[in-house]
């Protein structure tokens, strides 16, 4: 049994108090670690895949989005503008994979602003509509649908989309939240 005088001298002795402040110190910092190391990584492959569209879209020439007829005007330093994209993602390819190595094909939807300087996002160059990406080659192929002059959009997009994306693809874009964060950004990099 223990008395009141062992307990006392327990509870005044200051290693043991050290090694609590020690002890509370360390789990605190593991906490924090790995609370950073899960903000910084996508933990679903959805989220991976959402990031990795986005940075490969902001990262080619506006030009190969496959854009039909829309040009930028460059400034007379010919620093090429920042592409601002916000997508989302409808589905890949093999649909029961786990890592993002093994996604082939991504089908989804992307909005491109082209933000030159001071040039709100009103007025500034837009790409936008349903996309397919091919992850299986380095940089990832950029496909977007687009009318011909002997196709409809329509038509085209249902002749590139499986059909369990196709009516998706047709009445969804970009969540609001997307939205806002492509804004935000979009303002960032264009000086507003």
């Amino acid at each position: 049994m223990i008395s009141r005088e062992s307990f006392a001298g327990w509870y005044r002795n200051r290693f043991v108090w050290v090694a609590v402040i020690l002890l509370v110190v360390s789990t605190g910092a593991v906490v924090l670690v790995n609370r950073a190391d899960q903000q910084t990584e996508p933990a679903d492959l959805h989220g991976q895949i959402t990031a990795r569209m986005r940075t490969t879209l902001e990262q080619v020439d506006p030009g190969q989005h496959n854009h039909a007829g829309h040009g930028v005007q460059q400034a007379a330093t010919q620093e090429k503008p920042a592409v601002i994209c916000g997508v989302r993602v409808y589905g890949y390819e093999p649909a029961d994979v786990t890592a993002l190595a093994d996604v082939r094909t991504v089908y989804g939807f992307h909005l491109c602003g082209v933000a030159e300087q001071k040039r709100p996002w009103d007025v500034a160059v837009k790409l936008a509509g349903p996309v397919i990406m091919d992850m299986s080659t380095e940089p990832p192929g950029i496909q977007v649908v687009e009318a011909t002059a002997d196709v409809r959009f329509v038509d085209r997009l249902r002749e590139m989309f499986p059909d369990k994306y196709e009516e998706v693809a047709l009445k969804e874009a970009l969540t609001e939240s997307e939205m806002a964060d492509q804004r935000r950004r979009y303002d960032a990099a264009a000086g507003l």
